[in-house]
């Protein structure tokens, strides 16, 4: 499907939500980093959309310690329209805490993420905000089609966007960004959360509501470079699976029951074979027998230190992010920096 629009599916509801639409406050999140080219072209386009809709609105930019001139454009851009509100963070964070931080200080009665490299449409959000007044609690957009994109890269994504979904213990939509909308109960339910490094698509899902699809075509990059390579998917496989799934453990014990149920059988011929006169070379085979047990046992203390690198972060109890300063916002602050 290329065009731009969305299809029900049993996730919708039949009903709005509202009968009479009352005016609603909608929260756009970016979390970016060195985006100086795009920001103007960006904001532009974000007004554009948004000041047509009925609902008011505001901008938050999360600035991610960039080291061009992305801060004093954002300044200057927030004097001339008080929406457009800053968060500048105390360092580099990546872009998940920063989303997260954006949430927090968020007031909207529905909150949008974006991407600030102008690859997902901001024109498209009053159609996500149309989906959430018919009742929709998660309106997430499935990409068709990513123009401008290294086929390295698409290949990698798309892989391990499937590992994810075939391994993980919940349904995670293949080629779903982190471009979409979010109820307010959706996003305070996520605030609550404090576990670190965590895969914020999964977790969206595993909190569950009702959700919306709306398929997109995902455009190239108008200015810059992009900030993501190879790593990114493998990180998201690393931080998916070990967030939302068990089953590396769970392949990691068969396979030593299966060695030592093959090796014990395998001793056991021998045995029988010494019984009737057939000698074996037992240099290889206890060479062959010592080099699985070795290759099983380094392989399965692998995977278990990837749980517990994880279990040790979250015992340090470390904020997600810390704020610098922030532009725009009540003096309230935030609901949480955890």
């Amino acid at each position: 499907m290329q065009a731009l629009g969305y299809s029900f599916n049993e996730t919708c509801l039949p009903f709005p939500r509202h009968i009479a639409h009352v005016m609603a406050l909608i929260s756009v999140v970016l979390s970016f980093r060195n985006e100086q080219e795009s920001i103007p072209i960006m904001i532009d386009r974000l007004e554009a959309s948004l000041g047509g809709m009925a609902d008011d609105y505001e901008i938050i930019y999360v600035n991610d310690d960039s080291t061009d001139k992305s801060l004093e454009l954002l300044t200057e851009r927030h004097k001339r329209n008080q929406r457009i509100k800053i968060i500048n963070l105390s360092r580099r964070f990546g872009v998940e805490p920063g989303i997260f931080a954006g949430m927090a200080y968020a007031r909207g009665d529905a909150v949008v993420t974006i991407d600030a490299d102008l690859q997902d449409p901001p024109e498209v959000i009053p159609e996500l905000v149309r989906l959430w007044h018919e009742g929709a609690d998660v309106v997430y957009t499935v990409r068709t089609k990513r123009e401008g994109e290294s086929w390295i890269k698409l290949f990698f994504t798309a892989i391990a966007y499937r590992l994810i979904n075939r391994m993980a213990d919940i349904h995670i939509p293949l080629d779903a960004g982190d471009f979409r909308l979010m109820s307010r109960r959706v996003v305070d339910a996520l605030s609550r959360m404090t576990e670190p490094n965590t895969y914020l698509r999964g977790l969206v899902q595993w909190v569950g509501f009702k959700r919306v699809p709306y398929f997109y075509v995902r455009s190239g990059r108008a200015k810059g470079r992009t900030h993501f390579g190879i790593a990114a998917p493998l990180s998201a496989v690393f931080y998916g699976i070990t967030g939302f799934s068990a089953l590396p453990v769970y392949a990691i014990v068969l396979i030593g029951f299966l060695a030592t149920v093959g090796s014990t059988a395998w001793l056991a011929v021998i045995g029988i074979a010494a019984m009737f006169g057939v000698s074996t070379s037992a240099t290889a085979i206890m060479l062959a027998l010592a080099l699985s047990l070795w290759g099983g046992l380094v392989t399965a203390v692998g995977v278990v230190g990837l749980y517990v690198t994880r279990v040790f972060r979250i015992t340090l109890a470390r904020p997600r992010f810390l704020v610098d300063k922030a532009i725009g916002f009540e003096p309230r602050g935030p609901q949480s920096e955890n």
